[in-house]
């Protein structure tokens, strides 16, 4: 296993930040029981990202002339990763011939750069509007025969997707896994698509980052602790603002979210069967996540003065063992 560090050259709105709500019996570990598949916290959070498809689709954070002019691009971090895995003669990662599965693929932004990259690619959402919206981007973009958009809960993936061992890549970056209450069967869920010898690639905010909150005192040069890192139960929040568009007052404020440790990510991988080739850390993300990060470049956010006081984002590179890649 490979770890890796990565420190960003120097160059408001924390998207956690919010009243919290607790639940009768929250303060006892693993108090809180979670049915994956339905519930109060599905309704709510799908409502929730279901009003954001809009604002997003016009937002300059999801910037889509560069994908319209058939050169789209992930983030750095995922580019460099990535063409690292399947090297392209022009720089860039190539993934001709490979079939992709992208899980909570919002409205397919990042779903059809990867196949501008050559890849068949099927995007998987729980937001009607969402898929809605990559489907018809898809068709704008003349990606749609090689792209497929699915409306599903990640946790009903298989029987929306009955197609096991069938993937040689998956694909799940940036604002996914916190919003999941189950990670090990998330993780059983990508060892099923996988073919054997295929690859996972998963970026997210980092672990660590996420007991920080900045709203309270703005002014500081750091932001607070304000979420315990093993807390196992939901975090209900009620916020009306959206980190792509300042100056958006959402209608369904309501949403759930987990915490989940660096080692109930990488143990829940290991544990469903997969291999763990590479586990990186970066002191920059893709989104402000604090209000005294700075911009570094390239749509990417860092600590003041480049002082790498903790990683703001973590990525984890695995494999199915057999087969070949």
């Amino acid at each position: 296993m490979v770890i890796e560090n990565s420190f960003p050259t120097p160059q408001s709105v924390n998207p956690r930040a919010a009243s919290v709500t607790s639940l009768d019996g929250a303060d006892e570990p693993h108090a809180v029981s979670i049915n994956p598949r339905d519930g109060e916290w599905l309704d709510a959070n799908r409502a929730q990202w279901d009003e954001r498809v809009p604002l997003h689709l016009a937002s300059d954070f999801y910037d889509q002339s560069a994908l319209r002019a058939g050169d789209g691009r992930l983030t750095p971090i995922d580019e460099a990763e990535l063409q690292g895995l399947f090297p392209g003669d022009d720089g860039r990662f190539r993934l001709d011939g490979k079939r992709v599965l992208h899980l909570q693929c919002h409205f397919g932004a990042d779903t059809l750069t990867i196949a501008q990259r050559g890849a068949s690619v099927i995007g998987l959402d729980f937001s009607p509007p969402a898929i809605r919206a990559a489907r018809a981007l898809a068709a704008d973009v003349g990606l749609a025969e090689r792209t497929r958009f699915l409306i599903a809960n990640l946790y009903d993936a298989r029987h929306a997707l009955p197609e096991p061992d069938s993937f040689d890549v998956v694909f799940t970056t940036w604002g996914t896994i916190g919003w999941l209450p189950d990670v090990a069967e998330w993780a059983r869920i990508i060892e099923w698509f996988l073919a054997p010898g295929g690859t996972l690639y998963f970026a997210d905010g980092h672990p660590a980052a996420m007991v920080f909150d900045s709203t309270s005192s703005p002014s500081a040069p750091l932001p607070e602790f304000a979420y315990p890192y093993g807390d196992r139960n939901p975090l209900i929040l009620d916020q009306a603002d959206d980190y792509a568009d300042g100056d958006a007052v959402l209608t369904h404020t309501r949403s759930w979210e987990w915490a989940h440790p660096t080692s109930e990510i990488v143990g829940a991988l290991l544990e469903a069967g997969l291999q763990i080739d590479k586990l990186g850390e970066h002191f920059e993300v893709p989104w402000k996540m604090f209000d005294q990060l700075v911009p570094t470049g390239d749509g990417m956010f860092g600590w003041p003065d480049g002082t790498p006081w903790l990683p703001l984002a973590l990525e984890v590179v695995a494999s199915k063992p057999g087969g070949e890649r």
